[in-house]
């Protein structure tokens, strides 16, 4: 059952801002990743979605819903965390949470209690004196506190810390277990990969591409470092490249992504039946070592972005060590 449905919805703001026939549904228990980086569209479909605003041309809808239209009644379904948080100010974070809970008409003490306590968030605090750490986690709480079975969350972690950004991930695995639909918009591609189940990935407004988390761990296109040994091999094998590209060729269809004379290192690229090929030509070279380069979802979105120079103007996050 599609939870969620998009289809060809298009919004146009003029000079090539907007979203443009983006379609996409969220199955009932799954956890949908909606990827790419600021300005792309992912936070003008969410509002759409919400019924927030309404189409030039195709639809949302929530539950069969259309959202637009049905407003009033999908927000009751669904816990909703903003990308851009504003917390109306003259409010403690407690007042807020209160506040919040009686326009839902729902109280559960017991697992806002909870949630205060993992985010280790002091809700006595007024929110025009939060950082921006402490509003974003008032409202994760806000937003799971009366236990929806629909989530939707826009940059659910932005500003928080890495050990809150990896609780948050955590949490989201324990919501999946229990069932939960989740939309999660996101431009961290540790953040999608940890928790999603399907991808998609927007640019201009237009999704380039949608496809299951599993076809990245497991994709048939590899990656490979050689260091040789010496200087010397590394020129021997160099100089063997035209010879290679015929009696090797499928090898070098995959590619000779770069070599870098400093550190006797070359890096292939080929798919997974070619790797024998590979391995029975390098005996031929003193190499010092092998090794495969993991395939990540970064690389996979990087095929769409690779021409940018600077993505947006968003500095793409890469998994932190803290993590």
């Amino acid at each position: 059952m599609d939870v969620i449905e998009v289809v060809d919805l298009t919004k146009d703001y003029g000079h090539g801002r907007g979203v443009f026939d983006v379609s996409f549904s969220v199955k009932q228990g799954e956890v949908f990743g909606f990827l790419g980086p600021n300005g792309a569209g992912k936070s003008t479909t969410i509002r759409h979605i919400m019924g927030f605003s309404k189409p030039q041309k195709g639809s949302t809808k929530v539950y069969g819903l259309e959202s637009f239209s049905n407003y009033d009644k999908i927000m009751g379904k669904i816990g909703y965390l903003p990308g851009e948080i504003a917390l109306p100010e003259g409010l403690t974070g407690t007042e807020f949470l209160k506040m919040m809970a009686d326009l839902r008409g729902s109280q559960q003490p017991a697992l806002k209690d909870y949630l205060l306590k993992l985010f280790k968030l002091d809700p006595k605090l007024e929110t025009k004196s939060m950082s921006l750490g402490d509003k974003r986690k008032l409202a994760i709480v806000a937003a799971f506190m009366n236990d929806p079975d629909v989530l939707i969350l826009d940059e659910p972690t932005s500003g928080l810390d890495p050990v809150m950004q990896q609780t948050f991930i955590d949490f989201i695995k324990d919501e999946k277990k229990k069932g939960k639909t989740i939309l999660l918009s996101s431009h961290i591609f540790n953040e999608v990969e940890q928790t999603c189940d399907r991808i998609s990935i927007i640019k201009d407004g237009r999704i380039v591409s949608t496809f299951e988390t599993n076809v990245i761990k497991h994709n048939e296109n590899k990656q490979f470092e050689i260091y040789f040994d010496s200087l010397s091999e590394f020129n021997r094998f160099a100089h063997a490249l035209p010879k290679v590209r015929i009696v090797k060729g499928n090898v070098s269809k995959a590619g000779i992504r770069t070599m870098n004379e400093k550190e006797l290192k070359v890096v292939v690229a080929l798919k997974d039946k070619d790797v024998n090929k590979l391995t029975e030509l390098l005996s031929e070279y003193k190499i010092k070592a092998f090794k495969q380069v993991k395939f990540t979802l970064e690389d996979y979105f990087m095929q769409f972005y690779r021409e940018d120079k600077d993505f947006g103007g968003v500095k793409w996050k890469k998994k932190s060590k803290k993590q």
